[in-house]
Order: structure tokens, then C-alpha cells, then sequence
């Protein structure tokens, strides 16, 4: 079995709440995971000050590898000239030289893709073709059983029941491609709300019976959380095993002292459509007797 952490969205900056990031990283510390995904927007304007802050908090947290991507504020939106000829400067220095990367772990595959488009879409961001066949190259390198995962900042597969909500521009063939591939899950952030489907629920795809399994994270140490998530934080925890993907939303509550699941998902894995009539599904809680201080916001 594989243990992900999975956050988004920390903005260090005035939105990031310090209270928060301590009580998610005394449950990533709690939860001992096999990775870490941090799904973009580690900052709140990318400057200096705030990446250096990011750094700092991201060499807390167990040594295990992580995966990080770059988001929308990662990049400088009011330093115009900053934005236009060097927009991942600070990004580079502080947090990874490599914007798009490949992260493997026993038993699973992460392929992780800038998707922020400083100079082309500052908001919605974008996937383009190469950086689809460079996820591609990887797979094909990966071992057969291998979850096949991609990263991305900005969301393939809007929230069905968000309304004003636009995905990565040719969200549908990119998922495609992905499908081809034989991606099984998708993380990503950017709507400050979490959303947990399957791509089919927003596309049918040309596989109709598998699509994948879309995984966003609300924002994990900020006040910018939306909808139902208005003043939350959140984080999702995934375990991959032989025969699904589980994932339990987790969301800080007061009254809980910390940490505590939301809502849980199971999704059957590989080539399968279904789990087997009468088979028993459970998820188990690896945060149980163990709650962590820290706010609400």
C-alpha cells in the first residue's frame, strides 16, 4: 500500500495561516506517508521573502520525496517585466530547478506539470503538447503495475456543482492523451475547494468505461478557502492499493481539536469498472486518537 499526503495552495504571504500549516505538518508527521504532493501556489505574490518561507516549511516535513509543482501565484503578477522574461526565477532558486519532473516510488509513477502560463494565462493556466509527450516518455519508462499519477497546479475536470468554473484550456484532450497513457489519477488545487470524481463526470472521454480519478485539494494553510470550504483547510490523504484508490478528505474543525475526515471515496483500480458484489469496503483512519491544535481559518 502506498500513503500520499496531499495539500495545495499553502500561500505563504498575508492569506497563509501560520496556526494551519503547524497542524498539517504535525499530521503529515503523524500519518507517515510514502510521499507528499504540494499541488502549486506555495506563494502568494512569488516574492523573495515568501518563497523563502516555503522552503523553509517544506524541509520540515518527513523525509520522504515530494512532489511540488509551480502555480498561478508563483509567478509575479504585478512585476510586469519580472513576469514577462524571468517569471520562475524565484521559483527556481528556492524551490526546484525542474518545472516539470518524474518522481518515482515503489509501486507508482508521478509525473508533475507546470501548468502556470505566465505570460499566457495567468488564471487558467496551461498544459501544452510537449509537456503532454513528456509525460508520456515517462510512462512508458514506468514498470507494468505502476500507478500512473499526474500533477498539476490547475484543475483538468471542474467540480460539477461549482458554477463560474473554467478548467485548463483543451482539458478534453489532454485528458485523453492521459487516458492513452494510462494515467489512473489526477491532483491538482487552484479552486480553493476540494473536488473528488472521475473525469467522466464532467466528460465522457473516448474511454467511457475507466476514466480517471480526479483528486483536487482545497487550500491547506490559508483564509481563501470557498464554498463550502469558506474559512476551512483541507487536506486529502490517498492510499493506493493493489485493487483501489482510496481517498479521504480531511478538513480542520475546532471541535475535532485538529484534523478530521470530511467525506471518503473509493475507487476501483487498473482495468477494473466495479468492485465485486459484496465485497467489503473500508477506510480506516490513520489520524484516530491523534488531533493536532490550530484554527479553524
Amino acid at each position: 500500500m502506498i500513503t500520499i499526503v496531499h495539500g495545495s495552495d499553502i500561500h505563504f504571504g498575508s492569506p497563509h495561516d501560520a496556526a494551519a500549516a503547524e497542524t498539517f505538518l504535525e499530521t503529515s508527521r503523524a500519518i507517515e506517508p510514502d510521499l507528499i504532493v504540494i499541488s502549486g501556489d506555495l506563494t502568494q505574490r512569488a516574492k523573495v521573502s515568501e518563497f523563502k518561507d516555503a522552503r523553509a516549511y517544506l524541509d520540515r516535513f518527513p523525509d520522504v520525496p515530494m512532489v511540488v509543482t509551480p502555480g498561478n501565484h508563483d509567478v509575479p503578477l504585478y512585476r510586469i517585466f519580472e513576469r514577462i522574461f524571468s517569471p520562475f526565477r524565484n521559483y527556481r532558486q528556492y524551490i526546484s530547478p525542474e518545472l516539470d519532473t518524474v518522481t518515482r516510488i515503489p509501486g507508482m509513477t508521478v509525473v508533475a506539470l507546470n501548468s502556470a502560463a505566465p505570460r499566457r494565462a495567468i488564471v487558467n493556466g496551461r498544459i501544452d503538447r510537449a509537456q503532454v509527450e513528456f509525460a508520456r516518455a515517462a510512462f512508458q519508462d514506468s514498470p507494468p503495475g505502476d500507478l500512473r499519477a499526474v500533477v498539476a497546479h490547475h484543475h483538468l475536470a471542474p467540480a460539477p456543482d461549482y458554477e463560474g468554473d473554467n478548467p485548463l484550456p483543451d482539458a478534453r484532450r489532454i485528458l485523453d492523451a492521459f487516458e492513452s497513457m494510462g494515467v489512473e489519477l489526477i491532483m491538482g488545487g487552484h479552486l480553493h475547494r476540494a473536488y473528488i470524481g472521475n473525469s467522466l463526470d464532467v466528460y465522457p472521454g473516448e474511454d467511457r468505461d475507466r476514466g480517471i480519478v480526479v483528486v483536487q485539494s482545497g487550500t491547506t494553510t490559508s483564509r481563501r478557502g470557498r464554498a463550502r470550504e469558506r474559512a476551512k483547510t483541507t487536506f486529502n490523504l490517498l492510499r493506493i492499493r493493489d485493487e483501489a484508490i482510496e481517498v479521504v478528505h480531511h478538513m480542520h474543525f475546532s471541535e475535532a481539536g485538529g484534523f478530521a475526515p470530511f467525506s471518503g471515496h473509493v475507487f476501483p483500480r487498473g482495468t477494473r469498472r466495479f468492485f465485486d458484489p459484496g465485497s467489503e469496503l473500508r477506510m480506516e483512519d490513520p489520524l484516530e486518537g491523534a488531533r493536532f491544535g490550530g484554527t479553524d481559518a
